[in-house]
């Protein structure tokens, strides 16, 4: 059944054995109502949407810096992104891809009958990327180079000079550079302020950047995302909704807005748990010679000490596992307190 998947690692997350400690997620601890203040008042079932909700779009433009006609709304990150390839490959382009990777970018690419070429980000080089492996991949029928910054499953993150780099290439044969950036606003919320990473939104050139509400705000439940994208371009991502989904939940879409009046408290958050669970991790793993194990290991830790962790062979590193660091601090601790215990027995 797994080859016939267009994600294994999605197939495995919503099916995947409980376990009394979760550390195998990748979504920002949820918010509930008292997060969103006025959140009851701004449900609202009738209102317009056709084009996606005008506040919501312009809030987004706004915390780019962009003009709201590059801004296209999407069902999450993944609907935008899936939008994106849509609008831009059709059956027998080509579309390049990093590896390791998230692996339903490859399965949209395979749905849509796209070609899917590979570059590597490798760990003995710190998961960096290459223009220049870039470059090695690139045909005459490519229409997008894809990537994560940061990078899921390792976290790295994209400067601008390889991301400049990378989009001359694209830019050298009429390709596109589509961006996920779903994790951006968090690791900036916890990383140096000094030298933040810059949205690919910002930068001049074919970049189109994804993202959403989920991974860094904790709004998972409103599947509120959009593309950002060269305004001729984010034309035909509209255009490309149409027959997908055609419009986004008026609900979601509201409170999506909602939720960027409110984004420097929701920011103030997110530093408070990723924050603190970064210090954690950063102490455990600073312990250990080398964490990488087998397979074996994660079912090992899953049925002997009750931590589920994601496997690494979902995301092209059998040898390595992720460990969320998103989640609720306490079942942090505990989780990677067993995980100790488990590493140190073996």
């Amino acid at each position: 059944m797994a080859e016939s998947l267009l994600s294994p690692y999605l197939h495995w997350a919503k099916t995947r054995q409980p376990a009394a400690v979760d550390l195998a997620g990748s979504n920002l601890l949820h918010c509930d109502l008292a997060d969103l203040p006025g959140a009851r008042d701004a449900v609202e079932l009738a209102a317009r949407n056709d084009e996606g909700f005008v506040p919501l779009r312009e809030a987004i433009a706004a915390h780019y810096g962009v003009t709201p006609n590059r801004v296209v709304t999407g069902t999450g990150c993944a609907g935008a992104t899936f939008l994106a390839i849509g609008a831009i490959a059709r059956a027998g382009d080509d579309v390049i891809v990093e590896r390791p990777a998230y692996d339903p970018l490859m399965g949209a690419c395979r749905l849509l009958g796209i070609n899917v070429r590979r570059f590597d980000r490798p760990a003995d080089r710190g998961f960096s990327v290459d223009p220049e492996a870039v470059r090695a991949q690139l045909t005459p029928k490519t229409r997008a180079i894809i990537l994560t910054s940061p990078h899921n499953p390792s976290g790295v993150g994209l400067d601008v000079d390889t991301l400049e780099a990378i989009g001359r290439e694209a830019a050298r044969i009429g390709a596109h550079v589509i961006v996920d950036e779903v994790y951006l606003d968090g690791a900036n919320a916890c990383g140096d302020a000094r030298r933040p990473l810059i949205p690919a939104a910002r930068l001049d050139g074919p970049f189109i950047s994804t993202s959403s509400l989920t991974k860094s705000y904790g709004l998972a439940g409103l599947r509120c995302g959009w593309a950002i994208a060269p305004a001729a371009i984010a034309e035909r991502i509209q255009r490309t909704r149409d027959v997908v989904d055609n419009v986004c939940s008026v609900p979601s879409e509201r409170l999506g807005a909602l939720a960027f009046q409110h984004l420097g408290a929701l920011t103030a958050r997110t530093r408070r748990i990723l924050g603190g669970n970064l210090e954690r991790a950063r102490a455990f793993f600073s312990q250990l010679r080398d964490a990488s194990r087998t397979p074996a290991f994660v079912q090992l830790l899953l049925d002997g000490h009750g931590v589920a962790v994601a496997p690494g062979h979902f995301f092209e590193s059998p040898d390595h596992f992720r460990v969320s660091l998103a989640g609720d601090p306490e079942v942090l601790a505990e989780g990677l307190r067993r995980l100790g215990a488990a590493l140190d027995a073996e």
